[in-house]
């Protein structure tokens, strides 16, 4: 199992080229490259941005490790705005590609909430994603989300929230180009449970993970025991399960706020927090 951090928040500080090489110095063994459309990452959505590839695959390659996953810009959609839908599927497309050019295995694309016929709307977005996923190498991994219920203010279910409608979703798609992404911190904000959740989907569709803590309250994408998750137990039921992917974290807002000065050392923390989980899993 190869531990994986992503990019995010370290190259909105140094670069994304700079970060990949500090998540190699920090002795990870791989870096999830953050593909959103940021002001700091547009460079990604332009003409001419090859060179700019081939400086990532460079630090990583310096670094001496692999890059393992991607995340794809989000919203995918928006349900009912066409000319905000063309732009973005246009750089969910060129995400993929470069994941592709970056020898990316897997890459996140987030479902998206339709407020008629969700599945099939979302099944037809995935398949239009498909042909370019063959193209590039490329697996798309679907994530389970939450919603906000404006009445009440709080964070509720939504599009593939739980384990039987992610794995509807997945199992209606082709297995050679799609995959699971779990985001154990979304799990218990929707009133799920993370071990149930993780023997429900199996070994066969779960194969990504984003792995951060939360209070169960806020999406709060912080660092393992920040938080109230049954790490040991969560661990465990991974180990139980034959999970065959990495851990990956995306819990960059444990560092959020700190200097840059002190990203290196807080993410050779977040490293040594990472390799005791992997050794909980018994894998």
């Amino acid at each position: 199992m190869l531990l994986s951090t992503q990019t995010d928040l370290s190259a909105r500080a140094f670069g994304v080229a700079e970060a990949v090489r500090l998540i190699g110095a920090a002795g990870f063994d791989a870096a999830d490259i953050s593909l959103f459309d940021e002001e700091w990452n547009m460079w990604m959505y332009e003409d001419g941005f090859e060179p700019g590839i081939g400086e990532i695959k460079n630090a990583a390659k310096e670094a001496g490790i692999v890059l393992n996953q991607a995340h794809a810009p989000f919203p995918t959609m928006k349900d009912g705005d066409a000319a905000f839908n063309e732009k973005r599927m246009a750089q969910v497309k060129r995400a993929i590609e470069i994941a592709g050019m970056l020898e990316i295995p897997n890459i996140i694309v987030h479902p998206v909430v339709f407020k008629k016929q969700m599945k099939a709307k979302n099944l037809a977005m995935y398949r239009e994603l498909q042909p370019v996923a063959e193209r590039a190498g490329v697996k798309i991994a679907l994530e389970n989300m939450w919603g906000w219920d404006n009445r009440r203010n709080i964070i509720c279910k939504n599009v593939c929230s739980d384990a039987r409608k992610l794995a509807d979703y997945y199992d209606a798609l082709d297995p050679e180009r799609f995959t699971v992404c779990l985001d154990l911190g979304h799990v218990g904000l929707v009133g799920e449970y993370e071990t149930q959740t993780i023997r429900r989907l199996g070994a066969k569709r779960l194969t990504c993970l984003h792995v951060h803590d939360t209070d169960y309250r806020d999406d709060l994408h912080t660092l393992p025991y920040c938080g109230r998750l049954p790490w040991q137990e969560i661990m465990e039921t991974l180990g139980e399960i034959g999970y065959a992917g990495d851990l990956t974290f995306e819990a960059d807002n444990f560092f959020g706020r700190l200097p840059k000065t002190l990203i290196p050392s807080a993410l050779r923390y977040m490293h040594d927090v990472g390799r005791e989980l992997i050794r909980m899993t018994g894998i």
